[in-house]
């Protein structure tokens, strides 16, 4: 999870403030003051702390609420509306569509990760059906075109640069041309960036813009600059029409905040952030979304999104048959860890689930996380078909799973291990019999015909009291089969 210290602070805050047996005015401010604390840490502008801690105060007259109100869940809806209203430049921005050629230019200073930037954003849009294509109008920096072509090449989308050429805009006009009669639907123009906003650097894209009329402007930032970002994407909007912001290198920095709450500032749509150095490092930014995983709330509707993507619509109605009728079997786990692989860094996933902190995954937990699945999916693959499709604990045997640790090449004490958590999954999933599947096996009716019931049995304690036990699960709920933009337990429209 991306600013994951800032996050881990407010979740703190919230979950005192819930731990209190009395809500009044003295546990209202130390959690305010602590979130204020969080904030001023992550490089939030002074002012922008102050209006917001001014705001929930007011909202929340403690005196004025009846004795009947839940005063938690207010102030938590207080404070989710206000940190919203922080991060929200107000309007949506240009949206490229299939089979329809679109043009997107990349602007930035050199430095900010605008070249792998490009690459993510093109990877991105082909696992969604898009046909993209990258341009490299670059001719400042060396080695640009070297970098474009390798992160194109690895991820097998077309590119088109030129070692000889030294005119940017003659380069993009042929490679925007080149792609168009490709018939590719995305065509991405990545341009040069200098150590500084100057007039060479602005002019150059100016004419780069002119030449091939982008549908949208990109400008790309990195979020370690903070409450500079503001002063940035201020010069970039003047000088060409940027449409929208990618803020990147938000693992780690503890400016994130800073930098994303001044973009806000410009009124500029932030659309992505990048959160590491691969691929799939990378993120559609919606405000209540992130709001809601930053306060340890989840995000449901984007979990859904995940696993569509990597669970095709034929399979699903066998998955969720599967889920009612509660056999799990090996099989089923290898499937499971095939599709958890699939949709990215584990981080990001676990916080989309509500109550998940992200001070649960320890420093490097992630890639140990990632490697053990690979470790179980070699060790299963050393398993016969009874093996695999058997749901009786009682057929693995001592001989047999020393069998699985010499054809794996790993020891038997991580056989045995592998064992405890298929049965700890086994568990879990035998709570889900007699689950309602939707007459066409979709997925996204899941949600409509799974209860609170169910639910509570498969969730963490921890994770049930942090939603707000059965009354907020219910809530939870309805909002994933009725409301597409859920927001956690906080949506509201």
């Amino acid at each position: 999870m991306v600013l994951q210290e800032l996050g881990g602070s407010i979740s703190r805050a919230l979950q005192q403030m819930s731990n209190a047996t009395i809500i009044d005015e003295k546990v209202l401010n130390e959690c305010l003051n602590e979130i204020t604390r969080a904030l001023l840490q992550s490089d939030v502008q002074f002012k922008l702390v102050r209006d917001m801690q001014t705001n929930i105060k007011k909202i929340v007259n403690l005196d004025d609420l009846a004795a009947g109100h839940n005063k938690r869940r207010i102030i938590q809806q207080a404070i989710f509306n206000e940190l919203c209203k922080m991060l929200d430049p107000g309007k949506p921005s240009f949206t490229p569509k299939k089979s329809k050629p679109c043009v997107v230019m990349f602007v930035g200073l050199q430095g900010s990760g605008k070249t792998t930037t490009c690459t993510k954003y093109a990877y991105y849009h082909q696992k969604k059906g898009f046909k993209p294509a990258l341009v490299c109008a670059d001719t400042f920096r060396a080695g640009a075109f070297d970098q474009l072509k390798q992160n194109a090449t690895k991820a097998k989308i077309p590119f088109y640069g030129s070692y000889m050429e030294s005119d940017p805009v003659k380069i993009a006009v042929e490679g925007v041309e080149t792609f168009k009669k490709e018939n590719c639907d995305l065509i991405i123009v990545d341009t040069s960036g200098r150590h500084k906003q100057e007039v060479a650097l602005f002019e150059e894209m100016r004419q780069v813009s002119e030449a091939t009329k982008p549908d949208l402007v990109i400008f790309v930032m990195d979020s370690s600059i903070g409450q500079a970002a503001f002063d940035q994407a201020q010069a970039f909007r003047q000088s060409v029409d940027v449409g929208a912001v990618i803020v990147t290198k938000m693992d780690g920095h503890a400016k994130g905040g800073g930098a994303l709450s001044a973009v806000a500032a410009t009124k500029s749509p932030v659309i992505f952030i990048g959160t590491g150095e691969h691929m799939d490092e990378f993120e559609a930014f919606d405000v209540k979304s992130f709001v809601s995983r930053l306060l340890g709330m989840g995000d449901l509707s984007g979990f859904m999104d995940k696993i569509h993507e990597v669970v095709p619509m034929e399979q699903q109605p066998e998955l969720l048959q599967k889920l009612s009728e509660g056999n799990f079997t090996m099989r089923i786990m290898y499937e499971q860890f095939q599709n958890i692989l699939k949709m990215g860094p584990i981080n990001q996933v676990f916080s989309m689930l509500p109550g998940f902190s992200s001070e649960l995954m320890p420093k490097g937990g992630e890639k140990e996380s990632q490697a053990k699945i690979k470790r179980y999916m070699t060790m299963m693959d050393s398993m016969t078909n009874e093996e695999l499709d058997s749901t009786n604990p009682k057929l693995m045997n001592e001989s047999r799973m020393m069998r699985i640790a010499r054809g794996a090449g790993r020891h038997y004490r991580e056989v045995l291990d592998m064992f405890e958590e298929y049965k700890r999954l086994a568990k879990i999933w035998s709570k889900m019999k007699g689950l309602k599947i939707p007459k066409k096996g979709d997925m996204s009716a899941l949600s409509r015909n799974m209860n609170a019931q169910h639910m509570s049995k498969v969730l963490p304690p921890q994770m049930l009291k942090q939603i707000g036990g059965m009354g907020g699960l219910q809530n939870l709920m309805k909002q994933m089969g009725s409301n597409k933009d859920m927001m956690g337990m906080f949506g509201d429209k």
